[in-house]
């Protein structure tokens, strides 16, 4: 086999120059479900205080059981794409489940919330239209907008985090724009913070704007009974276009959705480009996704335990004496300044026998990196105490309390 010896290099070389940045990602193998504590191979047991698996469905019975079901039912893959023979009654079954739990008349899986994303910015924005996005807004919001940009004439811009007026000027500068969009998460996966909806709904409706909302990290976490940032906010029905993941509070296998009107997902059935030209989700994957739909209906407890973990969590945290950003989600970011700070203090945890990432610059802000803690409805209150001696241990061996 030959390989170009300067490409081999280059990338030898980018990949040297990461580790030496102290930015270069280790990859831990797991050897268990998901769950509050996991076997991490080499290290034993492990606690886990990292994962989007906030209602602990990762490893519930029913939702491994139906996947299992569906496996057997419909088999490992679907061997197409949807519109020629991938679409499976299961898949039906899935959207029908989806867009009843977050308020909307339909809703389109994809094989990934990425790839919905991705989807939906570049099939319904044409030339002439204006597309604004928060500063602090996934990556998959940002390249979708891009990839939109580049195939069409439309004009996009960028308001910064959370800030209201800046968002009514930008839309204010595009009244000539055909239509108008703003894009912006449910919760911020860096910051935990909750997006202001009742104002982006009013902007919206002011400037004749379509809202598109990423709930990825606020499906299953927000509101009384999981449903969504619509839900925490008492405004189910009210957001033009919802898009969320599978892969996270939904059981975390994989997957990603739109969710909006049966128009809008028609639509998307006939001109998405990763409908067209991707296989379907896989059955088992739609069949764990829809038993984890049925179980938060039937389970809204489970949604109030995440409620109270990361309620005494952060309330812990804080008097021990660290620092978090302000917040009400199960995302609790510890700021501690460097980033090589950040990547200690990691490591130090795991040796410790807690897993928690941490975070530095360029993904977050010069001079505030942070670990960020994510809690789970399926860690018991001794996972947490332990987590947070742990966190305090290390954190005054770092003097950062």
């Amino acid at each position: 086999m030959s390989i170009n010896a300067e490409f081999q290099s280059s990338l030898e070389a980018r990949l040297q120059q990461l580790r030496d940045e102290r930015v270069y990602k280790q990859l831990n193998y797991l050897d268990s479900p998901q769950a509050a504590r996991v076997q991490m191979e080499g290290r034993g047991e492990v606690l886990i205080l990292s994962s989007n698996n906030y209602l602990g469905l990762c490893a519930e019975p029913a939702v491994v059981e139906a996947g299992i079901d569906g496996l057997r039912r419909f088999g490992a893959g679907t061997g197409s794409v949807r519109f020629i023979c991938g679409t499976f009654t299961v898949h039906r079954e899935l959207e029908v489940a989806l867009a009843r739990f977050v308020g909307t008349e339909a809703s389109l899986s994809y094989v990934s919330a990425w790839n919905a994303n991705e989807g939906l910015t570049a099939t319904v924005v044409e030339d002439g239209d204006f597309v604004c996005s928060d500063a602090l807004n996934h990556a998959s919001i940002i390249d979708s907008i891009r990839l939109a940009k580049s195939i069409t004439k439309c004009q996009t811009a960028v308001y910064r985090h959370a800030d209201l007026d800046d968002l009514r000027a930008k839309l204010a500068t595009a009244k000539g724009a055909r239509r108008r969009m703003v894009w912006s998460d449910g919760i911020f996966s860096m910051e935990g913070s909750i997006a202001p909806l009742p104002d982006l709904v009013q902007i919206c409706r002011d400037h004749d704007a379509i809202l598109v909302i990423d709930d990825s990290h606020a499906t299953g976490v927000l509101g009384a009974t999981g449903r969504g940032t619509a839900e925490h906010f008492g405004m189910l029905g009210e957001v033009d276009i919802i898009t969320s993941t599978l892969g996270k509070a939904l059981g975390g296998a994989a997957g990603g959705f739109v969710a909006g009107s049966a128009a809008l997902c028609d639509y998307l059935t006939q001109r998405s480009r990763p409908q067209l030209f991707s296989n379907a989700l896989p059955p088992t994957v739609a069949a764990s996704a829809l038993a984890s739909v049925e179980f938060i209906e039937q389970h809204p407890e489970r949604v109030q335990a995440l409620r109270d973990n990361a309620r005494y969590f952060r309330e812990q945290i804080i008097e021990a004496g660290f620092t978090p950003l302000a917040g009400e989600t199960p995302i609790v970011p510890i700021i501690v300044g460097e980033t090589s700070t950040a990547i200690q203090m990691s490591a130090l945890l795991l040796a410790e026998g807690v897993f928690v990432t941490g975070f530095g610059f360029p993904v977050v802000p010069q001079g505030h990196a942070r670990i960020r803690c994510q809690v789970s409805a399926a860690h018991t209150r001794d996972d947490l105490d332990e987590a947070i001696r742990a966190i305090v241990k290390v954190g005054r061996s770092l003097k950062i309390i």
